[in-house]
């Protein structure tokens, strides 16, 4: 099973812009990645009205899959699944999985990106918090700043990828 790591923060604390800057380190690196992102808001359309998939969705289909040469487009209901077992069920082949969210996951390593000084740390409201990304002050505990993306994969790697990246044939 991959190791995951979540980053969490508040509403536009720039936890995607982060990540995405640890994913494009980490393939850098050799490492395959996957990203689960969770999110707050409903009814995001990937299809269009009139296109196969959608009319599979209307004819009552619970999942709709579509292989592309490109790309696998997997749609469906919510698996009720915690994050470790939907890492394992969508990306058992990845390396390391990176989820954004997730912040009241158990047993998962958070990240936590703070922009905002008014608002209230996460790692003092959730479990599992070994970092903080953050330009403003802090009085104790690991610390990055926002710009410090390649140390963060160096973090990462050294902590939950500790063997040498093996290329798979």
């Amino acid at each position: 099973m991959p190791p995951v790591i979540s980053f969490i923060g508040w509403h536009n604390s720039g936890k995607t812009t982060l990540a995405r800057q640890v994913v494009a380190h980490l393939k850098e690196m050799g490492y395959t990645v996957a990203v689960i992102k969770s999110t707050k808001e409903s009814g995001i359309v990937f299809d269009q009205l009139h296109t196969d998939t959608a009319l599979y969705k209307s004819a009552g289909a619970e999942s709709v899959a579509l292989l592309a040469p490109d790309q696998l487009i997997v749609q469906s209901k919510p698996p009720g699944l915690d994050l470790l077992a939907l890492a394992q069920r969508l990306f058992s082949e990845a390396d390391i999985v990176i989820a954004e969210g997730f912040k009241h996951a158990a047993n998962i390593p958070k990240i936590e990106v703070r922009r905002e000084s008014d608002a209230p740390l996460l790692r003092d409201q959730v479990t599992g918090v070994i970092a903080v990304a953050t330009n403003l002050p802090l009085a104790d505990g690991l610390r990055f700043q926002l710009t410090q993306s390649r140390e963060i994969a160096d973090l990462i790697t050294a902590r939950f990828l500790s063997t040498p990246h093996q290329p798979k044939s």
